[in-house]
């Protein structure tokens, strides 16, 4: 009778305003500070007031370490779960390794 309460959108909205009761009650019961200090809504910097000496960290080299990472994770993920019931299963894991092997190859050259 009532199984429109449990369709996806519906439930989605009941925890959604069931999120901003709990939020709003929580923060009845939070800590408020009794005067607003300068600087609170600044950006934290280690105490620097200059930004233009900040660190920019260079992420140029950690891409390619994440993107082998990843492509050697599911390769392996692939290897080790292909049953090996059947010889055709296991050519066409053995033809996807290769295949990520060479594009691996491609990727790493210099």
């Amino acid at each position: 009778m009532y199984k429109w309460v449990l369709s996806p959108p519906v439930v989605f909205l009941i925890v959604l305003i069931f999120s901003f009761l709990l939020s709003y009650l929580f923060s009845i019961f939070s800590f408020k500070g009794a005067k607003k200090t300068e600087g609170k809504g600044e950006p934290y910097a280690c105490g620097e007031e200059d930004y233009d000496h900040m660190a920019q960290p260079d992420y140029s080299l950690f891409f390619p370490f994440a993107f082998f990472f990843t492509i050697a994770h599911v390769s392996v993920l692939m290897l080790t779960t292909v049953p090996i019931e059947s010889i055709k299963i296991l050519v066409m894991a053995l033809i996807y390794i290769t295949a990520v092997l060479v594009g691996l190859a491609i990727f790493l050259r210099r």
